[in-house]
């Protein structure tokens, strides 16, 4: 995945989220985005979906450029998967149907097809015991893994994590993160929004370090977390990584 963010800013009223934010990465399987909380993580991942236009700047994925208009982020929201913290599962439809339903009303899948699909990708992460479970019967690692079961089903260019371990758990967060990794060995592209600094270390090729709205820091792995060049990263880093 070839990625480009070229001074794109937001704010929201009077409040600065992202400022004059400039990246290029030319070839990246694995971007996972750090940095304290209200950094401007979130905004960027909302962004990059399609959720929210950025008020200035150029962003361009794999050398197409996004256009912030509403007629043009609604097919650019089609060809990106995304997972929120909040699982975002409707909760009167079981698992089998909070699948289809995406593939049948955005994708135009017959509802067969789609079906078909769904028991596939639940089967493939083991789910299927689960199908007929509405998200209220469902563990916190299983609701979430319906989550990515869903956004990974509509076949996306792009797979977008926002914090998809917050709310759990250590044990259900295990089996949100192998779910994640095996993903990766898949080959998907993902970018990643994460307080799980182990993990962060073990799947990323690039990481940014945002604060403050701005990227103080990016680079790889062994860069920013074991040679940090700017203090702001550093002292981050000691903190989270103390205990």
């Amino acid at each position: 995945m070839k990625l480009s963010l070229d001074r794109i800013s937001k704010n929201f009223g009077s409040q600065v989220v992202l400022h004059s934010v400039t990246a290029s990465f030319d070839q990246v399987h694995t971007l996972v985005l750090i940095g304290p909380s209200g950094g401007g993580k979130s905004t960027l991942l909302r962004i990059l979906a399609g959720l929210v236009p950025a008020d200035s700047g150029t962003l361009t994925i794999d050398g197409e450029t996004v256009r912030f208009e509403e007629e043009y982020l609604l097919k650019h929201r089609r060809r990106i998967g995304t997972v929120f913290q909040a699982f975002n599962l409707f909760p009167h439809l079981t698992a089998l149907k909070n699948i289809t339903l995406p593939l049948v009303r955005v994708h135009g899948l017959s509802i067969e097809n789609a079906e078909e699909a769904a028991h596939q990708i639940l089967k493939r992460f083991r789910l299927d015991d689960h199908f007929q479970k509405r998200p209220a019967e469902l563990s916190g690692g299983q609701r979430q893994r319906v989550a990515i079961a869903r956004a990974v089903a509509i076949k996306p260019r792009l797979l977008l994590l926002d914090e998809p371990t917050s709310a759990l758990d250590p044990e259900m967060t295990a089996e949100v993160l192998e779910m994640i990794q095996e993903l990766r060995r898949e080959g998907r592209n993902f970018i990643l929004v994460t307080h799980e600094m182990g993990f962060a270390r073990e799947v990323a090729d690039q990481v940014v370090f945002l604060a403050g709205g701005r990227i103080a820091e990016s680079g790889s792995v062994e860069d920013v977390f074991e040679r940090p060049a700017s203090q702001e990263c550093s002292e981050f880093l000691a903190r989270v990584l103390k205990y």
